[in-house]
Order: structure tokens, then sequence, then C-alpha cells
């Protein structure tokens, strides 16, 4: 059973897989967290500054867990995908989704022909030939998460065009750049976008798609986003949870001294 599967079958029972964002380069942190039992990884692309290499080595940390590794590239374009993919990853974000037609290129970028544009080329993805590739090219579509990261007002009023694109496996929200959109930004609980995301969680349900939040850690977000609905959440990252710990050593062995 692959790590993505596991993540699944937890949802299918009900249950909520947990995940956190890494972003340092060293691969250290992934394995670090991947033992702490986190249910999947997101190696984020997107906003560090991690390269090919680095995006590699993140991937490898994990195998050998029970921790799936998805991947958040910069934006929809196959060029970027294709190399990622070709690592075995178990799933890409597209950020910044706002269309059904964005939706179709990026399934498609995930997508063997006929059914899309991936060209044939994978190496770790297929354990350097252990795999065939018969077997890989018909398995890829259950073994890859494409999911659609909804983070503008756009995206909320094309969400039901964007979840009937076939391929589509699930969504994350981004309610950071989500307030943004509407001129809110750093202000999530803004009642203007909780609007936008209650009808998130509303669409979401409709279309029975796995359905996420990406968050720092806060107690009465986190309760707002079950109430929606949420299947999956992505909680933090290795930069914020290096913070706050350092920032509580600091400030407990100060007052240690007082």
């Amino acid at each position: 059973m692959t790590n993505l599967q596991r993540m699944k079958d937890m949802i299918k029972r009900g249950e909520t897989p947990v995940g956190i964002c890494v972003s340092f380069c060293d691969c250290s942190i992934t394995e670090l967290l991947a033992d702490c039992g986190f249910d999947f990884l997101w190696i984020d692309n997107e906003h560090a500054s991690l390269h090919r290499e680095n995006t590699l080595h993140h991937i490898m940390a994990a195998r050998g867990t029970r921790t799936a590794v998805f991947v958040r590239v910069p934006t929809v374009d196959p060029v970027l995908v294709k190399p990622i993919l070709e690592m075995g990853v178990e799933g890409i974000i597209f950020p910044f989704v706002k269309t059904a037609e964005e939706a179709e290129l990026a399934v498609s970028s995930c997508t063997y022909p006929p059914k899309g544009i991936r060209g044939y080329g994978p190496r770790r993805a297929v354990k350097y030939g252990a795999i065939d590739t018969l077997d890989y090219i018909k398995e890829v579509p259950d073994n890859v998460w494409k999911i659609m990261q909804i983070e503008h007002f756009e995206a909320v009023n094309n969400l039901d065009s964007i979840l009937s694109v076939e391929g589509v496996d699930a969504i994350i929200v981004g309610p950071s750049d989500l307030s943004g959109s509407v001129g809110l930004l750093g202000q999530p609980g803004h009642p203007d976008v909780m609007r936008l995301m209650d009808k998130i969680g509303e669409i979401a349900a409709r279309h029975k798609k796995p359905f996420g939040v990406s968050i720092g850690y806060n107690e009465t977000a986190i309760k707002q986003w079950i109430e929606r609905g949420i299947n999956w959440i992505q909680v933090e990252s290795d930069v914020s949870l290096l913070y706050r710990g350092g920032i509580t050593v600091l400030k407990d062995t100060r007052e240690l001294f007082i």
C-alpha cells in the first residue's frame, strides 16, 4: 500500500490526515517530521529557495516511512511539473488555480497521452526500472494526487467548474492569499473572507472530493475549518515550528534567572 493510499483510506474512514510544510533545504527536516508521524509532507517549491536536488533529497528522506510526500510547484506549468513527477512524488499542489482551464492544464501535465501531455521518462518514479513500464502507466493516475490550491476569489466563483474537471483529485484552501485577493491580506477572520471560506466548504461538500486547508496552528481557526467539513489539513511549517520553539525555550530559560 502506498502512503497516498493510506491517506485516502483515512479520509474514507472519516479520519483527517495532518501534514506540515517543508521549506528548508536540509532533507533531515523531512526525515525528522516523517518520524514525528505526520500523514503527509508538503515540499514547497513556490515560496522556498529549494532547487531540484533539494526536492529530490526531501522525497528520498521520506522513503520507508508512512508519510506521503507532495510538492507544491511555482505555477501551472508542464515544464516545471515533469521533473518533479519523475522523482516519484505522490502529489502535485498547483497554487493559484482560478479557472477550470487552468485545472485542466494542471491535470494534463500529470497525465500521459492520450488524455494528457506528460512526456514519458520516469526515473525514481519507476524505482530505476524495478517497476514495469506498463504497470506504472496504468497505476500512476491513482498514485499521484492532482491538488488545486484555492486562494483567490475568482477560484471560489469558479469552484464548481474546477471540481468538475476530470482528474482533479483534491483541493486545498490558502486563506492568506484568499484574503489578499479581496483587499484584506492578513485578515482571514474578516466576515467577507469567512463568507468565501464558507462557500468553498459548501461547494466542496457537493462534489465530495477531498477538501483541505493550509493554515498555521490556531485552535479556533482549525475548529472553524472542521465545521466547514475539511477532510485533510496542512498545519504550520518547519520555519514556524523552529521559530516558535526557539522563542519559547529562550523566554522560559531567561525566566529561570529572574
